[in-house]
């Protein structure tokens, strides 16, 4: 997995390896409040058009953005931008994981179109900006992991990139789907998006659907209980569900979680292949992510394949790193949802 330094002491880790990974965030405070200014003529398909007058944004940092006008020249994280995508609001450029060695779109690009949009920085630490200043951004918009931070924005050239434009941080960890979900469309509102559109408020309709799905389902199965784990070459990580907001909100709609002894950082406990088989688990839930060995690459080991999860063929891909959109997500729980549905209680 790519080595990613930090500031804090969560560190690699706690960020990418195990999960960004396994869990950076604890469901427990909401995300701050948002403001956005200028008035929008938006299309019915969920697109912006003529925006006018001062812009400006309160971000899940507390600070404000500001801009004479709303911002077109946008340049966002992949996820973020591909957020956005599914609102009508479209970027110039993109960093963060993009596009896979064979050229084709990762995971954590959705339904952008890669082939049009700039790629700035395709894996943590790499951050282009040259090109950057090339598209004469006026936003730059992010995730916050943790408080304070741009992801995949590097330290090292953070001071350069934030003085090309106004940023945009939205949470991802300390919230849960519906509320980063809501931030998420906080900003394409504020950028001329159609919130009202027909597209915006079906995919609405079927997030809550999916909810009320995966909450009948955990009901009607109590017995079955589900790992969320991230694989490395070396070691296999545990997430402690409480401490992500993909995790906590399906824990409150009833799921019920492996309980690890997670470290003094508090996110997850990490296994050496020797032990993955500490916990009984009936669906184990696996790190999606590029930047993680996916279920197929561990095929050699043998105490994976021995797991009476993966005999029973229950192993799940996990979206550790959501898209916030109401179109993104509602697949995210309509899959755990059939797959708690036709679990077989495995211990």
């Amino acid at each position: 997995m790519p080595e990613i330094r930090t500031a804090h002491p969560v560190g690699r880790r706690g960020l990418l390896a195990a999960g960004g990974a396994l869990g950076l965030g604890a469901a427990l405070a909401a995300c701050g409040g948002g403001s956005g200014s200028g008035s929008a003529k938006s299309d019915a398909s969920g697109g912006a058009s003529g925006k006018t007058g001062p812009w400006s944004f309160k971000d899940d940092r507390g600070v404000v953005a500001k801009a004479d006008s709303t911002p077109r020249n946008i340049v966002a994280f992949v996820g973020t931008a591909a957020a956005l995508h599914d609102y009508g609001i479209e970027v110039k450029g993109v960093f963060g994981p993009t596009k896979k060695k064979d050229g084709s779109a990762d995971v954590q690009a959705g339904d952008l179109d890669i082939s049009k949009v700039t790629i700035i920085g395709n894996v943590y630490g790499e951050f282009n900006v040259e090109k950057y200043a090339a598209l004469n951004p006026d936003l730059l918009a992010t995730e916050q992991w943790q408080k304070g931070s741009l992801w995949y924005v590097p330290d090292k050239s953070k001071s350069q990139i934030t003085k090309l434009a106004p940023v945009v941080a939205l949470e991802a960890s300390q919230t849960t789907i519906p509320k980063a979900i809501q931030r998420h469309e906080d900003l394409a509102g504020s950028l001329g998006a159609d919130l009202k559109s027909k597209k915006v408020t079906d995919a609405k309709a079927r997030f809550e659907k999916a909810a009320a799905r995966l909450r009948a389902a955990a009901k009607a199965r109590p017995e079955i209980t589900v790992l969320i784990g991230s694989a490395s070459q070396d070691l296999f990580y545990v997430s402690l569900a409480k401490m992500s907001a993909d995790t906590s909100y399906f824990q409150q709609l009833g799921v019920r979680f492996v309980t690890p002894k997670v470290d003094s950082q508090g996110y997850f406990e990490d296994l050496s292949w020797e032990n993955v088989g500490k916990y009984r688990a009936d669906i184990i839930m696996m790190d999606n992510r590029s930047s993680a060995l996916q279920p197929s690459a561990l095929t050699s080991k043998p105490t994976w394949r021995q797991l009476p999860a993966v005999k029973a063929g229950q192993v799940i891909p996990r979206v550790t790193e959501p898209i916030y959109s109401y179109d993104k997500c509602a697949p995210i729980l309509d899959d755990l949802a059939q797959a708690i549905e036709k679990a077989k209680k495995v211990h």
